[in-house]
């Protein structure tokens, strides 16, 4: 014990994990463009092949179509977290997957409003299928690169550079979204086919994500050598699985225990729910913006915008918090945050629903909706910058990749179900886009009372230099 206590404080390298996460800043970018669009565009196509007169009444079809991508994603990445985690190559365990599938990516990208545009409800169907697919490759070994280097201890905070790094790509697609408007696509050049609309109203978002993920690529695999910082860190890595929190001991050469099995498959239920909650937020905005607010899409983008600044505080914050409460009550604060944000969705979305505005006229975009996504931003950012540390923390540096890949598999779970199980509901008469908070907070709920279960272990070996002491890098 006197010798534990004579060891220097861990002191986490933000320069090297700020260059990591341009690896999920190329994943929120790919990602914040493919849900902003292709639901409309699937809903489009859909009313179009059926002769709809209602976008509800195909929302069932988006839904399935959204789902088969995650279902895909479910069953891809533990495959590619296992490969990672076996692989040796010059280049690194993750690098390989990371390269090919970002590649492949930002080829495939721009054919997805390619196809829209020709009316090819097949063949963007099919572009979708080849995007899912490769970034599936490179998602979850991007993601494995920072535990893969970053001591137990530090891995919240870690977590948080690495997010706001991913909301930044997230940024970036959103600030397009609000000058590349869907709805002006859609509506320009009234009494044409929207084949001789001008495709680069929505060409350009998604050859602007294909563009910086390769950037983004490119300086991850020149600044960050996986083999040589595998070397030079093995004695931080060593000291930081000593320290870490679980109730068990952490061992690659005996069974899980019963304990940390437990503690691990409530961590993943309660995360199936709250994605449940937030997949189903964030497939439906656009066409709950579109088709039930009947404002342009162009608002919702500046209010994903207020929700990812909302967020970057709490991923700042998150990881201080939970080194003072624990990662747990962080998250339960969170989930509080977020329930809070949902309630006043439901209050003022009842309270005022909008009206059908007269023909040509779009209605104003409602203020509440700032506050909502402010709370929900903020919680949600709790929440996930602590959940991943917690999951990664119940394995050894040997299987980083699987144990990415069950946290990943979960929420792909929700979010294979959540869109299916929304698109029905919206089926039911009675049942309309103005009960997507409802839905929402019913999950929120439900992931609060899994959780409740989870053991609360909290590290108090390890010492991490705090405040001005704590920046720094050493190389």
């Amino acid at each position: 014990m006197e010798q534990s206590k004579q060891l220097p404080p861990l002191k986490l390298n933000y320069k090297r994990t700020f260059l990591i996460g341009f690896a999920f800043f190329g994943i929120l970018l790919l990602w914040q463009v493919y849900d902003s669009w292709c639901s409309p565009m699937l809903t489009e196509l859909f009313q179009e092949a059926l002769g709809a007169d209602n976008p509800e009444e195909v929302q069932y079809l988006v839904g399935m179509v959204m789902a088969l991508d995650n279902l895909a994603a479910l069953i891809m990445l533990p495959i590619f977290g296992r490969l990672s985690d076996k692989t040796k190559t010059p280049i690194g365990k993750r690098m390989p997957y990371i390269l090919v599938g970002t590649l492949v990516c930002s080829i495939a990208f721009p054919f997805i409003p390619v196809a829209f545009h020709y009316h090819s409800l097949a063949g963007l169907i099919i572009v979708m299928a080849i995007v899912v697919f490769f970034a599936m490759m490179y998602r979850n070994p991007a993601v494995a690169l920072m535990p893969d280097i970053t001591p137990k201890p530090l891995r919240s905070k870690a977590n948080g550079i690495i997010n706001i790094m991913g909301y930044l790509g997230g940024a970036c697609a959103t600030f397009l979204g609000m000058f590349f408007v869907f709805t002006n696509y859609l509506t320009e050049q009234e009494g044409k086919e929207s084949q001789f609309n001008n495709i680069w109203i929505i060409m350009i978002p998604f050859l602007v994500a294909s563009v910086l993920m390769i950037v983004s690529c490119l300086v991850l695999f020149f600044t960050i050598k996986e083999n040589k910082l595998a070397r030079d860190l093995a004695e931080e890595l060593a000291r930081g699985e000593a320290e870490s929190e679980t109730v068990d001991k952490v061992d690659d050469e005996a069974p899980m225990s019963k304990n940390n099995k437990i503690m691990l498959w409530l961590i993943l239920g309660a995360e199936f729910l709250w994605f449940m909650a937030d997949n189903g937020i964030g497939t439906f905005l656009s066409n709950y913006t579109i088709y039930y607010l009947h404002s342009d899409t162009g608002s919702s983008s500046l209010l994903t915008i207020v929700g990812g600044v909302a967020s970057v505080l709490g991923f700042l914050a998150g990881g201080y918090l939970a080194s003072y409460i624990g990662r747990k009550w962080t998250i339960f604060s969170g989930l509080a945050l977020t329930a809070i944000g949902l309630l006043v969705w439901v209050i003022c979305g009842f309270a005022f629903p909008p009206e059908i505005p007269p023909e040509g006229e779009l209605n104003p975009f409602p203020f509440f909706l700032y506050i909502v996504w402010v709370l929900k931003g903020f919680g949600m950012s709790l929440v996930h910058v602590n959940s991943y540390p917690m999951v990664v923390e119940l394995c050894s540096s040997k299987k980083v990749g699987a144990f990415t890949g069950y946290y990943y598999a979960s929420s792909m779970a929700a979010q294979t179900i959540t869109p299916c199980l929304l698109g029905l509901l919206l089926l039911i008469p009675s049942f309309s886009f103005a009960y997507l908070p409802v839905y929402a907070i019913a999950a929120i709920g439900a992931a609060t009372l899994v959780f409740a279960f989870v053991k609360n272990v909290t590290n108090k070996k390890t010492t991490i230099k705090k405040g001005l002491e704590s920046i720094g890098s050493e190389d």
